[in-house]
């Protein structure tokens, strides 16, 4: 019974079409966020959540959250302890974990959470049939660069690629800013200092810019939506900064259809007879008629 249902939730998800504020018709999708009490994750959660294009939002979670809304599912979780049956179907995830060393305590819990959470979540996520993978790494991410965090982002990318997922996009933001519920002194410290030197900061150096939580959100979104349809693709911070929705075009409608009500009218489809429809025998009637004929 359950099995049925879920393939009935999942054909729903499929088909299911809107008509958006032109008129035209979009498919309705649906997702699952995980770290989504973090500073981009709360940003995208709000932003699915209210965005036409979304019909439900799935969010794995620690904890729960403060924002509410009618497409939202809550699944408090142990990442320890995560499992297949934790996803419903979903067209894609968007993977917002990250933490610090500072407070994560050590060396191998900053990697459990920024390395094995995501791996295994991506890793589930394939398994179900999900068929995008959205992470958030990190500028400068190099499994064998020197400095320990852009290494460990580096270890998360090189093994998220060899999952060989259906497909897999990489969002590389610089620093992120914006109004976080714990203070991060280094962080803190990191972005006034940008607001300083972010004008400053041209040609090659652009893209080492602070970016807003805000912005590195709405990317994802039109990551998913519009994105690049390789398996791998990789953004970096100066790209996610420009990244928009596009704006939706217009129907175009026929100069003739316009100005020519009789052939407008006359494309029309023919208007129902109830008496045809309702009754059996009268439907038969007309039949013999036309065999007649």
């Amino acid at each position: 019974m359950k099995q049925k249902a879920y393939l009935a939730c999942r054909k729903r998800f499929k088909t299911a079409r809107y008509k958006g504020k032109v008129g035209f018709q979009m498919e309705m999708r649906s997702a699952i966020v995980v770290g989504a009490t973090g500073l981009v994750g709360s940003h995208l959660v709000q932003l699915l959540c209210e965005s036409e294009e979304y019909i439900s939002v799935t969010v794995l979670t620690r904890r729960k959250l403060d924002y509410e809304h009618e497409k939202l599912v809550e699944r408090i979780v142990n990442f320890d302890k995560l499992a297949e049956s934790d996803f419903d179907f979903a067209h894609e995830v968007f993977c917002c974990l990250g933490t610090t060393i500072k407070k994560a305590g050590t060396k191998e819990q900053f990697e459990k959470v920024d390395v094995e959470y995501p791996l295994n979540v991506a890793s589930l996520a394939k398994k179900h049939g999900i068929g995008h993978f959205i992470v958030i790494s990190a500028m400068g991410a190099n499994d064998k660069a020197l400095a320990y965090y852009s290494r460990v982002k580096g270890k998360l990318e090189k093994e998220l690629i060899d999952l060989d997922l259906p497909q897999l996009s990489i969002v590389r933001p610089s620093l992120l800013v914006g109004d976080r519920k714990e203070f991060r002194l280094g962080e803190k410290a990191g972005e006034v200092a940008l607001n300083v030197i972010n004008p400053l900061l041209v040609g090659p150096m652009k893209k080492a810019r602070s970016i807003e939580a805000s912005q590195v959100a709405l990317a994802m979104k039109v990551i998913a939506l519009h994105g690049k349809k390789q398996k791998v693709s990789i953004y970096d911070s100066e790209e996610l900064a420009t990244m928009q929705m596009p704006e939706p075009e217009e129907q175009k409608v026929s100069h003739d259809n316009v100005f020519n009500w009789r052939k407008l009218k006359k494309d029309e489809p023919a208007p129902l007879d109830e008496e045809v429809v309702f009754n059996k025998s009268k439907l038969k009637e007309l039949e013999v008629e036309k065999d007649e004929e």
